[in-house]
């Protein structure tokens, strides 16, 4: 049986062009495609050439800039492609594109294929505001992925640099394609395919009109445009399998083995969610309703990642609005980042990856069982279109929450408190989080404090070194961190009461 490690390095899945395709009978039969080669009247029974069908008068739903999407074109991709066949490949690629998804480009995209060590380096000049870095380190110190003394932006673009395998820029409204290969990168049409569907989305729905300033905000939007993608990408592979057969640009065995290790697999899984819950969410909608419900998906679209794991509670029941007063003393202040909220938001997803986190790091399952966590198939491997299970019975019934986060000048540099508020369902669901999180806090070896309710220390050997206030009131629950158990009541009054 293998370890979860081995587990998790099998599902290094890349964060773009990253849905392989479970078996489908899909035949050359299929109206929505034409196969690539044909027998005209005058050949040899049998003898088959490669079609290259007459362009229309003006554009029409596949074909774009001189390329029919069943048509063959002559590359060579083992040593990189150059700028004719490039362009030849993109134009063949939106075709194809359009054809399956039944939506037409309005302008051609700007394509480029850059090596991984390149990717790396333009990542690495990155950088973000201080208040901003601080926050990021706050949220996931709250997650307990990652310690306080941890860049865990650093952390988040080491991943990318791994993971990544092309992504699209609404700003420059283009697209690069990351290629493992370093001295003749290599074009990966699966990928390339799903990043001119992410162009094609904005031009359609424009990207700019989604609220995707939280963590939260941003897995459920992308509950539909990741999921929308990778299911573009299931439907696209599908017919490279069949009817496109022996001309799509598939990836080698190079290209398939990923840039390296993650640094750190908690913010991956966070941030996968919706690559795993958002193709069947949308494959659902298509089967049962058709392209043009899908397209009213980006009207309307889910709520929280909620909706999403659980595509019943779609668009009903939407998440409570959560506050949180700033009740603070002795000089500690609401940290407020530049260009974002004054809050976090992770959701369903962030509390399941927070409660999931541990059984990757210890090989065991201290927080909630891991053992239903991977989708496996008949022959018990991971499945490819939804390999990950983001349910479990404590983080079911989530109804919303919010981290704030604390700073005090007083204190040592890095040393902050932070609230994180959660509400659900019922008072049962708020009680099974309660005990998911005591167990959680056992993990990191905390220890109850004596004469004080509901507050516990955790020792600084564990990285996340602190006091904790856990404090449930019917179906809302609040965790208060800070330093020491004397800074608790200052980050938030009335905090770690005497017993």
């Amino acid at each position: 049986m293998r370890t979860i490690t081995v587990v998790a390095v099998a599902l290094m899945l890349v964060l773009a062009g990253c849905s392989s395709t479970p078996t489908e009978d899909t035949t050359t039969d299929d109206p929505d495609v034409t196969n690539t080669t044909q027998a005209p009247d005058d050949t040899p029974s049998g003898e088959k050439q490669a079609v290259h069908p007459p362009d229309p008068e003006s554009d029409v739903l596949g074909w774009e800039e001189g390329y029919w999407f069943n048509e063959t074109v002559n590359v060579t991709r083992n040593d990189g492609l150059n700028d004719s066949e490039l362009d030849a490949v993109v134009s063949r690629s939106m075709a194809r594109v359009e054809k399956i998804r039944g939506l037409e480009f309005d302008k051609k995209v700007p394509v480029k294929v850059i090596a991984r060590d390149e990717f790396r380096s333009e990542q690495g000049k990155q950088t973000s505001p201080p208040k901003r870095t601080l926050f990021d380190n706050v949220k996931f110190e709250a997650l307990m992925m990652i310690d306080e003394s941890t860049d865990s932006i650093a952390v988040q673009t080491q991943n990318s640099g791994t993971s990544v395998g092309g992504y699209y820029s609404p700003g420059e409204e283009s697209i690069v394609i990351i290629s493992n290969n370093q001295s003749s990168p290599k074009m990966n049409e699966i990928t390339l395919s799903q990043e001119l569907f992410h162009a094609l989305q904005d031009q359609k729905f424009g990207f700019d009109s989604f609220d995707q300033s939280t963590r939260e905000r941003h897995n459920a939007i992308d509950g539909v445009v990741e999921g929308d993608g990778n299911y573009l990408d299931y439907l696209y592979e599908q017919r490279c399998n069949n009817a496109w057969q022996g001309t799509c640009l598939m990836p080698d065995e190079s290209e398939s083995s990923g840039g390296g290790q993650l640094a750190n697999i908690g913010p991956y899984l966070l941030k996968f969610q919706p690559y795993s819950d958002g193709p069947p969410f949308v494959k659902q909608i298509h089967e049962e309703q058709g392209w043009e419900d899908v397209n009213a998906l980006y009207e309307n679209p889910p709520a929280s990642t909620e909706q999403v794991i659980h595509p019943e509670k779609y668009p009903d029941d939407e998440p409570a609005q959560i506050t949180v007063q700033d009740r603070t003393s002795n000089g500690w202040e609401r940290l407020k980042p530049e260009g974002r909220p004054n809050f976090g938001e992770v959701g369903e997803a962030g509390i399941f990856s927070m409660f999931m986190y541990p059984a990757y790091e210890s090989q065991r399952a201290p927080v909630i069982p891991a053992n239903g966590f991977i989708n496996r198939d008949s022959e018990g491997n991971p499945q490819d279109f939804d390999p990950l299970n983001y349910q479990s019975t404590p983080t079911e019934g989530w109804d919303g929450d919010k981290i704030v986060a604390y700073t005090n000048d007083n204190t040592p540099r890095n040393e902050t408190g932070y609230v994180f508020k959660t509400k659900w369902d019922s008072n049962k669901d708020a009680t099974e989080f309660v005990d998911g999180y005591k167990r959680l806090l056992n993990y990191r070896n905390a220890k109850q404090v004596d004469g004080r309710q509901n507050t516990w220390t955790v020792p600084d050997s564990t990285g996340f070194g602190d006091a904790f206030y856990v404090q449930q009131n019917g179906d809302t629950v609040v965790i208060v961190n800070a330093p020491t158990v004397n800074d608790l009541s200052d980050v938030r009054r009335n905090s770690a009461p005497q017993a």
